[in-house]
């Protein structure tokens, strides 16, 4: 499975939305239930996933979901 399938899942399971396809354009407006308090839920869901730690600094600088799969991708890359 690609990380962007498994993000995909992620997401599905954090906003409860079943065939969520996720863009790299995508941001909160794109997803109802992506407020702010889902938006820590989701992060923190994602580090547990992938078994990774944000930087404060890091994801105050996402601009959108293809932002943060590739800053997932560094991350995994680098924890191998």
């Amino acid at each position: 499975m690609s990380i962007k399938e498994e993000l995909t899942k992620v997401f599905e399971e954090v906003f409860d939305e079943d065939d969520l396809e996720l863009t790299p354009d995508m941001t909160a407006n794109d997803i109802e239930a992506w407020d702010s308090m889902s938006h820590v839920t989701m992060l923190m869901a994602v580090e547990d996933h992938f078994n990774v730690e944000f930087e404060q600094w890091e994801i105050m600088n996402l601009p959108n979901v293809g932002a943060l799969l590739s800053l997932i991708e560094k991350k995994v890359q680098n924890k191998n």
